[in-house]
């Protein structure tokens, strides 16, 4: 894709993220693997979330149509109660810690997301949830790491969060070197009372 029609669209992806407390806890079980593989490309603390959509690149003129859609959807459910549990990895390239808790909960709010972007005529990777918060990416010639790091963090087993607002997520704003970013394009709180518990 050219620098010019990049300019014009947005990666977009709509998730869920743990409050400060939950993610404070598992920062510091990864304390020694900060300390232990600091090659990895570890993702900031501020940016971990669960992907429920990843939409790719959307042109501009297309993300404000997500916008009514996703706060009715958001205001008419409850929050889901997760948990982060253990580590895993894809592929010895990608960290990841695991999602435990209302997964019926999380898989029937994800169905219902990816519901509401096809009603607004975006296509979309329709990819199965393979519920996840990723933490880090190894390096090329580095094939180890992501699978020591699962294996130190297997035992871990966080508290219970609610995921109470769903955001609409656009990634690597500014397009320069280095690590992607992430910023909220929106984020809208579940007021509902049933779906997904609370």
């Amino acid at each position: 894709m050219s620098e010019e029609s990049r300019s014009s669209t947005t990666r977009v992806f709509i998730a869920l993220a743990p409050p400060d407390e939950a993610k404070d806890e598992l920062a510091r079980e990864l304390g020694p693997a900060y300390a232990a593989y600091p090659r990895m490309r570890w993702n900031r603390i501020e940016d971990w979330h669960i992907t429920l959509a990843f939409l790719g690149e959307l042109p501009h003129s297309a993300v404000p149509l997500l916008r009514e859609p996703l706060a009715d959807l958001a205001a008419a459910r409850g929050p889901v109660r997760l948990a982060l549990r253990g580590g895993g990895h894809f592929d010895e390239r990608v960290f990841w810690t695991g999602i435990d808790g209302d997964l019926e909960g999380l898989h029937r709010l994800t169905g219902e997301v990816r519901a509401v972007v096809k009603e607004c005529g975006i296509d979309f990777p329709d990819r199965p949830l393979r519920p996840h918060l990723t933490l880090a990416r190894t390096r090329r010639d580095d094939a180890a790491s992501a699978v020591a790091a699962a294996e130190g963090l297997a035992a871990f087993s966080g508290r219970v969060w609610r995921a109470d607002r769903l955001h609409l997520v656009g990634s690597d704003f500014g397009r320069g070197p280095g690590p992607i970013r992430y910023r909220d394009i929106e984020a809208w709180p579940f007021d509902g009372g049933g779906c997904g518990g609370g």
